[in-house]
Order: C-alpha cells, then sequence, then structure tokens
C-alpha cells in the first residue's frame, strides 16, 4: 500500500447538549389502562392454558392408572386357574387337552404381560420369593431355591404374586 492510497479520516465529536431534544408525547390514560387490561387478560390467559394441560395430563394418568389396576385385579383373579391347569399337568403330563389349556393361558398371559417369576436355582429374593420351609440343601447353596410350592408372576414391573418357595440352609 501507498502513502496515496491511505485516506486521513477526521471525527467530530457530539456532545449530549447537542443532540436534539425529541417530544415524547405523553400516552393517552385511556390507551395505559387498556395495555394493562390487556395484559392481565394475556396472563390469566397463559395460566388457564397451563392449567388446562396439566388437568389434560393428569387425566392420561389417572387412567392408565386406572386401567392398569383393572388389568391387574383381572390378573390375579384369573392366577388360581393357571395354577390348576399347572397341578392337572404335574399330575397327568400326557395330556394334551391340559397341555392345550396350558399354552393357551400361557400365550394369554404374555400377550397381556403377565410373566413367570423364575425361581428354582435362584438366590432368595424377598420382593420376588416367599421362602415357607428350609431344607438341607446337599449340594445347592446356601440361599438358594430348591423347589417351588406355588409360582409367582409379574404384570409388567409389578409383582402380582411371591412365588412360594423351598430354600436350602
Amino acid at each position: 500500500m501507498n502513502k496515496e492510497d491511505k485516506k486521513e479520516v477526521q471525527v467530530e465529536s457530539v456532545s449530549v447538549d447537542d443532540a436534539p431534544v425529541v417530544d415524547v408525547p405523553q400516552q393517552d390514560p385511556e390507551i395505559e389502562k387498556l395495555t394493562a387490561q390487556l395484559a392481565e387478560m394475556n396472563d390469566k390467559y397463559l395460566r388457564l392454558a397451563a392449567e388446562l394441560e396439566n388437568t389434560r395430563r393428569r387425566a392420561a394418568i389417572d387412567a392408565e392408572s386406572r386401567a392398569r389396576t383393572r388389568s391387574m385385579s383381572v390378573a390375579e383373579k384369573i392366577l388360581p386357574v393357571m395354577d390348576a391347569v399347572d397341578v392337572a399337568l404335574k399330575h397327568t403330563p400326557d395330556d394334551a387337552g391340559i397341555q392345550s389349556m396350558a399354552r393357551a393361558l400361557e400365550s394369554a398371559f404374555a400377550q397381556i404381560g403377565i410373566t413367570k417369576i423364575e425361581s428354582v436355582g435362584e438366590s432368595l429374593n424377598p420382593m420376588f420369593h416367599n421362602a415357607i420351609q428350609v431344607v438341607d440343601g446337599g449340594d445347592a447353596k446356601s440361599n438358594t431355591i430348591v423347589e417351588e410350592m406355588q409360582t409367582g408372576y409379574m404384570f409388567g414391573d409389578t409383582v402380582l404374586r411371591t412365588a412360594m418357595v423351598v430354600v436350602a440352609k
């Protein structure tokens, strides 16, 4: 760059006293009143909209909870039927009719979301198992379930019924 290419810029200083005075018109009191009312109504609207959304959300949660409670109630009433089928299978394991009924019930349980609680060979967990007897386990580790007297069931992540089990010493 040459010295000839450079241009000098001069900046004038300006003081606030030199600034032009702008006359701000006074707002009409009626406009101020209406603006305040509008702000108040807008605030009420937003609060009501939020309250309505919360009510909808709570209603959906309550409906889901009631449906789940009803489903669990029905499932608890069906458990004795499954127990009877299991006992019948133990007594006559070759009966095709009982096997078919057991498969149908297990399929229905799976569709509903009911699962069996695994017990034999597992460590005792009071959340899922109810120890009704303690026996000498032989080669089984202490606190290991060696026999299941009654099957336990889960509905999703909720225990419908704990399994009644026999535990090794």
